[in-house]
C-alpha cells in the first residue's frame, strides 16, 4: 500500500491547523517516515488520522498523541467549541460550566484550554483546578446548578491514555441525541488555530470541595467508627481527597499504599492502573496483610470506582465488583426508609442478585445499559427514587441525589461503615456474602476479554454470533437476544445461566460476562461447589468461541 494523496492532504491540514508546536513536529515526523515507505509507518499515520473520537460509555477516550484520532490539545479546542456550540443550541449561552482535571500527562494544558474556549465562548468558568476526582465534578455541577461540567480525564485506561468526560446540567453525562450533536459541532469546528480562546487567570474553589466532603460525611448509617483500613488511589488523585473525607466521616485509622498514595502519571508500579486488572491490586493486599487491616480499598485513578478487598479462610482477595454492589445495596436497603418508593439499578452486564435483594425489600429494580449515564436516569428515564445503582467494573453510586455517577470516595465511606457496624456484631463482609448466597441462591460472575490491536475484529466476531449463535452454554439449552440496534450486545439465558457478550465502550475489547446461579436448597457448599463447575465450564466454553 502507498501514500494516498488524499491522506497526506489531509495531515497537511491538520498539521497547519494545530495550535501545539511539539504536536506539529510529532506529526510531521510520522507523516515523512510513511512518505518514505518506512514500515508500519503508513498503518500508524491512517489510524491517528482515521477519524475523529466519538463519546463512547464514559466521553472521549484515547492515546495522548497527534491527529485527529487522539487527546491532543487541538481535539480539545475544537471539542470545547462543539460543546459551547451545544449548549448555546440548549439555550446555555453564558451559563457556569465546571471544568475538572486528573493529574495524567496533558491534564493540566488540557484543563486551561477548556477553559480558555468556553471564557471565549461567554460562558462562566468555575475551575476546578489542581488535579481532583472526577466525582467532585459531577458533584459540582448539582451544587452550583450549572449548565455543564467537564472533566479531563481517561479514568482507568493505560498511562498513554487520556479524556474528556461532560455532564449535562443535571449533573449526569450526557446520551443520545445530545452526543451526535456535539459530535456533529465538532465536525463542522473551524481549525483549532481559528477557535478563540483567551488566558484565564487560575483560581480555587476550596470551597466546593469542602462543601463535597461536608455532604460524604453525613453518608454513615451506623456509629461504629472502629476500623482499620488500608488505601491505595492506584497513583491517581484520589488519596489525600479519599483520606480527608473518610476522616471527616469518623474513619480515622486508615494507612495510605505509600508507593502509590501520590499521583504519577507513569503509573510505575502497575501495568494498568485499573483494580480490576490481574495483580494491580497485589501492592495493596500485601499492605493490608502487614498492618492486619480490616478492610483494603483502592480507587481507580481518578476516583469514581471502588474495589474493596477483605481477608477470607486467612488470606486477602478482592471482591468483584457484583460481589460489592450486592453488599452495599443490601446495607443502603436494610438502613433506608422501607416507607418511600426506593429504586435499585445495574446494568445489564451485572449480577441478578440485586434484583432478588430488591424484591426482598420491596424495592424497585431497573436493569440499563452499561453506563452510569443510563443507570442514572433508571426507572422512568429521571431515576425518580434511585437510591442506589452499581455496575460490575467497580462503579457504585451510593448518593444519587448529590452526585449522579459513580463515585468512589462516597463509596468507600459507605463501605467502611457497612465493615466496622458489622465487626461490632462481630460479623464481617464475608457473612453477609453467606446470607444472600443463602437467602438468594449462589450467583457466581466472571468474564472473558479479547484485547484486539485490529478494532475491525470485534465487528468480524460479533457478526459471526449473529450469523451462528451457540445453542446450549455449560449444558443449558439457551435463547439470543439481540439488543441491537438500540445497543450492540448480544445476550444468552438459559436455566441459571446467562451470558452478555458485547464490544467495550472504552477499550479495544471485546467482553463476556458470565453469571451462574446454584439455589442453595441443599446447604451452601453444595451449591457453590455446582456453581463453581458450572462457572469453569461456561468460561471454556466462551473463551473458545470468542478465540480468548
Amino acid at each position: 500500500m502507498r501514500l494516498t494523496p488524499e491522506l497526506r492532504d489531509r495531515t497537511f491540514r491538520w498539521i497547519a491547523d494545530d495550535v501545539e508546536p511539539a504536536a506539529r513536529v510529532e506529526l510531521q515526523q510520522v507523516l515523512a517516515q510513511a512518505m518514505g515507505g518506512a514500515p508500519n509507518a503508513l498503518a500508524e499515520l491512517e489510524d491517528r488520522m482515521a477519524g475523529p473520537l466519538t463519546f463512547g460509555t464514559a466521553g472521549l477516550r484515547g492515546p495522548v498523541r497527534a491527529g485527529v484520532n487522539g487527546i491532543n490539545r487541538s481535539v480539545v479546542v475544537r471539542t470545547t467549541y462543539g460543546v459551547a456550540t451545544w449548549l448555546a443550541h440548549k439555550g446555555h449561552s453564558g451559563g457556569l460550566v465546571v471544568v475538572g482535571r486528573d493529574a495524567r500527562n496533558g491534564s493540566a494544558e488540557f484543563f486551561r484550554d477548556v477553559v480558555g474556549v468556553l471564557a471565549a465562548a461567554g460562558f462562566q468558568v468555575c475551575q476546578l483546578d489542581g488535579p481532583l476526582p472526577t466525582p467532585i465534578t459531577a458533584f459540582a455541577v448539582r451544587h452550583l446548578g450549572a449548565v455543564a461540567g467537564i472533566q479531563i480525564t481517561a479514568s482507568h485506561n493505560p498511562p498513554a491514555d487520556n479524556g474528556y468526560k461532560l455532564y449535562d446540567a443535571s449533573g449526569t453525562q450526557i446520551v443520545p441525541p445530545d452526543d451526535r450533536l456535539i459530535e456533529a459541532a465538532i465536525r463542522d469546528a473551524p481549525p483549532a488555530v481559528s477557535v478563540p480562546r483567551i488566558e484565564v487567570m487560575p483560581t480555587t474553589r476550596d470551597d466546593i470541595v469542602a462543601a463535597y466532603f461536608a455532604r460524604v460525611a453525613t453518608l454513615p448509617r451506623s456509629a461504629s467508627r472502629d476500623l482499620k483500613v488500608v488505601l491505595t488511589p492506584m497513583h491517581g488523585v484520589g488519596g489525600k481527597p479519599a483520606l480527608e473525607a473518610l476522616q471527616q466521616a469518623g474513619f480515622t485509622d486508615i494507612h495510605l499504599v505509600p508507593e502509590q498514595a501520590e499521583p504519577d502519571p507513569a503509573f510505575p508500579t502497575v501495568s494498568f492502573p485499573n483494580p480490576e486488572e490481574p495483580g494491580a491490586a497485589d501492592l495493596l493486599l500485601a499492605t493490608a496483610a502487614s498492618h492486619d487491616a480490616d478492610l483494603a480499598i483502592a480507587l481507580d485513578p481518578d476516583a469514581d470506582r471502588c474495589a474493596l478487598g477483605i481477608k477470607q479462610d486467612g488470606h486477602w482477595r478482592m471482591l468483584r465488583g457484583d460481589e460489592t454492589g450486592a453488599l452495599l445495596g443490601e446495607y443502603i436497603l436494610s438502613t433506608s426508609d422501607s416507607q418511600t418508593d426506593r429504586l435499585v439499578a445495574t446494568t445489564i452486564v451485572s449480577s441478578s442478585l440485586l434484583s432478588a435483594i430488591a424484591a426482598g425489600y420491596g424495592a424497585r429494580y431497573d436493569e440499563t445499559l452499561t453506563g452510569f449515564k443510563w443507570l442514572v436516569r433508571a426507572g422512568d428515564g429521571a431515576g425518580t427514587g434511585l437510591v442506589f445503582a452499581y455496575e460490575e467494573a467497580l462503579g457504585n453510586c451510593v448518593d444519587p441525589n448529590y452526585v449522579r455517577d459513580k463515585d468512589g470516595i462516597s463509596a468507600a465511606i459507605v463501605a467502611c461503615d457497612l465493615a466496622a457496624s458489622l465487626k461490632a456484631s462481630g460479623r464481617t463482609l464475608v457473612d453477609v456474602l453467606d446470607d444472600l448466597a443463602t437467602k438468594h441462591g449462589v450467583h457466581l460472575t466472571d468474564q472473558v476479554s479479547l484485547r484486539v490491536t485490529e478494532l475491525p475484529l470485534i465487528g468480524r466476531l460479533m457478526s459471526q454470533l449473529r450469523s451462528s449463535p451457540p445453542t446450549t452454554l455449560a449444558g443449558v439449552a439457551v435463547a439470543v437476544e439481540d439488543l441491537f440496534p438500540q445497543a450492540d450486545v448480544l445476550r444468552f439465558t438459559g436455566s441459571g445461566v446467562r451470558v452478555i457478550i458485547r464490544p467495550s465502550g472504552t477499550e479495544p475489547k471485546l467482553k463476556a460476562y458470565l453469571e451462574v446461579v446454584s439455589p442453595a436448597a441443599d446447604g451452601l457448599p453444595a451449591a457453590r461447589t455446582s456453581a463453581d463447575k458450572r462457572l469453569a465450564t461456561l468460561r471454556t466454553e466462551i473463551s473458545a468461541l470468542l478465540g480468548a
